[in-house]
């Protein structure tokens, strides 16, 4: 079983630009569906960006436009690129790996975003 390890939250004003990564062990990458997945306080945990074994991405509609996934199979890791963020992006991010990216097998310890001024 793979095991994913996020990095990269942090505190940033609205408008500005966050990457997240997301370093897997264990397996490969390229035999996974991948995604990002989050959680803010008091909300039901929602799919933000999937990235299919195919190549082929998927967003929510609240991001799309402002997030890009994408992978790194030399380095083993995803990433998650995040501009013009806005307060409602405040939450726990999660990377996740599975067969496919709705029904995740796997997830990371997750990593938090705050978006304030």
């Amino acid at each position: 079983q793979v095991q994913l390890v996020e990095s990269g939250g942090g505190l940033v004003q609205p408008g500005g630009s966050l990457r997240l990564s997301c370093v897997a062990s264990g397996s490969i990458i390229s035999i996974y569906a991948m995604g990002w997945y989050r959680q803010a306080p008091g909300k039901q945990r929602e799919l933000v960006a999937g990235l299919t074994r195919a190549g082929i991405t998927r967003y929510a509609d609240s991001v799309k436009g402002r997030f890009t996934i994408s992978r790194d199979n030399a380095k083993n890791t995803i990433y998650l690129q995040m501009n013009s963020l806005k307060p409602e992006d405040t939450a726990v991010y999660y990377c996740t790996a599975g067969v496919v990216v709705s029904t995740p097998t796997s997830w990371g310890q997750g990593t938090q975003v705050t978006v304030s001024s």
